[in-house]
């Protein structure tokens, strides 16, 4: 089992750190900057206090939208860096913010654990690239996002933040692939859980929406529908 150390970081604020209901939305240039994300995760740490964060579960997906992959990585090895237990992952990073809901409200890990929070990486309709837009937001333990009081404590962080922490000697997780890994820190074992992207989502629209009756409806021959669109020629 690969064993890592915890490292302290100085850093200073970068302004504008101000997260709404939709989290923070910046360039993509501009979370690339050193720094600039880990301050907003160590602020997001710091807002939500030891006792949430030590020995929790968390989600970390988004969207798939360029830095995502990158800025997983980075956020896994903070949270191990924080005494977070373990990190639940969409496999290859990919889950929607309606899906991300859902597992952190219904997912129940192999040893019975249930998740108390999410990162979810995504801008929603912005455009993505690596001259456009990339966004991190955090959801709480009901699966919804944080409140005012939440977005406020951060944002203040942002701006007083000295140092954040993050884990050495902890390589990239291979998040292409479904399966458990293992590491062990000062604080015991840290695992990271990636897991099929659609199952838990999946099992949610089953229980809300009869598929076979509306599949028997599509497929009549008898049932007929009009619809309507806008079509926009290039200008």
């Amino acid at each position: 089992m690969v064993v890592f150390e915890v490292v302290r970081v100085e850093t200073t604020p970068f302004e504008g750190q101000k997260p709404g209901t939709s989290g923070l939305r910046k360039k993509v240039k501009v979370f690339k900057q050193p720094h600039y994300l880990q301050n907003f995760v160590q602020s997001t740490f710091n807002a939500l206090g030891a006792d949430k964060v030590r020995g929790a579960t968390l989600v970390v997906s988004g969207d798939g939208r360029y830095f995502s992959k990158e800025a997983i990585q980075i956020i896994i090895k903070m949270a191990a860096a924080s005494g977070v237990r373990r990190i639940w992952v969409g496999q290859n990073g990919l889950l929607s913010t309606p899906a991300v809901s859902c597992i952190v409200r219904e997912r129940v890990g192999h040893d019975g654990s249930k998740a108390t929070g999410a990162f979810i990486l995504t801008a929603s309709h912005n455009p993505g690239g690596p001259n456009e837009d990339f966004g991190i937001k955090y959801n709480m333990e009901n699966g919804g996002p944080a409140l005012e009081g939440t977005t406020d404590k951060i944002y203040k962080n942002t701006t007083t933040i000295k140092e954040y922490f993050i884990a050495e000697g902890l390589p990239d997780v291979d998040i292409s692939t479904v399966g458990l890994t293992s590491f062990a820190g000062p604080e015991g074992q840290f695992d990271v859980d990636v897991f099929d992207s659609a199952d838990e989502y999946v099992k949610l629209m089953k229980s809300i929406f009869d598929f076979q009756s509306i599949q028997k409806l599509l497929s009549s021959p008898i049932f007929t529908f009009w619809y309507a669109c806008v079509f926009f020629d290039d200008v």
